[in-house]
């Protein structure tokens, strides 16, 4: 339905609607394509605006948490340990007492572990949008299914069917106030 239609339901003209056209029969896979090319698309998105320091810290990250990661510095340890307790004859030592390769070891530390933060930031960052998405699309799902009860007891009730009257079908029919539920919560945990 479009906004400048001009039946009731009409949305509010200029006020952009977070729905897409009505389903046709059958059109679920169809809904599901959509869902997942969209998000796709919003993570494509958000990667090509992240900043070269981020794609640099993105890419030190996952190679420092790979194995070839890991044979590499086996590798350069194995080299170093040898090369300097002389198992080597053609290469000259140059760190007898390990003190450098401690130094260098400590300092990659600090860096691999700043890249990972970096990284679970932006992990993060992503999450809180999705939870926040969550959050909205449930709430606009219990607003839609508090909104289908009450027009299906108003039917029901209509109709006569004794169940319209169930007591526990009046706290249902009540919209749910995110705030409250919040407060609640939060009372509770303390």
């Amino acid at each position: 339905m479009s906004d400048d239609d001009t039946s009731p339901r009409a949305g509010q003209p200029g006020r952009e609607k977070p729905t897409t056209d009505k389903l046709r029969p059958g059109d679920f896979s169809t809904v599901l394509d959509r869902n997942i090319t969209a998000l796709k698309q919003r993570r494509k998105g958000e990667e090509a605006r992240a900043s070269a320091e981020t794609w640099v810290a993105e890419g030190i990250t996952r190679f420092s948490g790979s194995m070839p990661f890991v044979y590499l510095h086996i590798a350069i340890v194995m080299l170093w340990v040898a090369i300097n307790l002389e198992w080597l004859s053609f290469v000259p030592a140059f760190d007898k007492t390990f003190v450098i390769l401690a130094t260098v070891t400590s300092v990659e530390g600090i860096f691999l572990s700043t890249f990972v933060l970096i990284s679970q930031n932006r992990a993060a960052a992503a999450a809180d949008r999705r939870a926040e998405l969550d959050v909205q699309v449930n709430l606009l799902s219990e607003h839609e299914i508090t909104r289908l009860l009450q027009l299906t007891v108003a039917v029901a009730d209509k109709l006569g069917v004794q169940e319209a009257r169930d007591p526990s079908l009046f706290e249902l029919e009540e919209h749910v106030a995110p705030e409250k539920v919040l407060d609640k919560i939060e009372k509770d945990g303390d």
